[in-house]
């Protein structure tokens, strides 16, 4: 997270050029990231397909927008096939 205690939370105009950023920006290009603003800033949602990538997107946000506090809420999806076999009832 970045910011400090105390600031104000970021108008939705900012959510809407980070959006804007996650989808154009071509070394981030991420459509699967929604960015939703709260009361001590802004969280991201959504999945990609590796830890790297997640820091690369939080990485970017944080370089653009330094003095907005971001919490990211960013999973993992599983990229490899499962181990076992799932049974059915």
């Amino acid at each position: 997270m970045t910011g400090q205690p105390g600031d104000p939370p970021p108008d939705e105009y900012v959510e809407a050029e980070i959006q804007s950023m996650l989808a154009e920006d071509p070394s981030v290009a991420e459509q699967g990231i929604t960015v939703v603003c709260r009361e001590r800033g802004l969280v991201l949602y959504g999945e990609v397909e590796s830890p790297h990538r997640r820091e690369q997107i939080l990485r970017r946000v944080a370089e653009r927008f330094p003095d907005v506090p971001i919490t990211s809420d960013i999973g993992v999806t599983r990229t490899q096939p499962p181990s076992q076999v799932e049974e059915l009832p």
